[in-house]
């Protein structure tokens, strides 16, 4: 393999697949039962639950979010936590 493809295959964290990768699977039916059980169940959650809510923001402060990167909605969940602390101590 061609250093440049290995670095799309970094890059990409979801290379394309070829003939040989084709070749070479498995279906989920061949493997064993017990990595069939452990590959259909859902691992405990690690994180708080937290709520779907729909809510309107007006476009400066959702650019502003969106412009700080990846992570901006935890970030907006994040400051909202610090408001309430300052401004709802009861």
């Amino acid at each position: 393999m061609k250093a440049a493809d290995l670095h799309q295959e970094s890059e990409n964290g979801n290379p394309e697949w070829t003939t040989e990768d084709f070749a070479s699977a498995h279906s989920f039916s061949s493997l064993p039962g017990s990595l069939q059980a452990k590959l259909s169940t859902r691992g405990p959650q690690k994180a708080p639950v937290k709520e779907r809510v729909t809510m309107r923001l007006s476009p400066e402060v959702v650019a502003r979010f969106r412009a700080s990167g990846p992570g901006w909605q935890t970030r907006i969940d994040a400051a909202l936590k610090e408001w309430l602390e300052i401004h709802h101590r009861v």
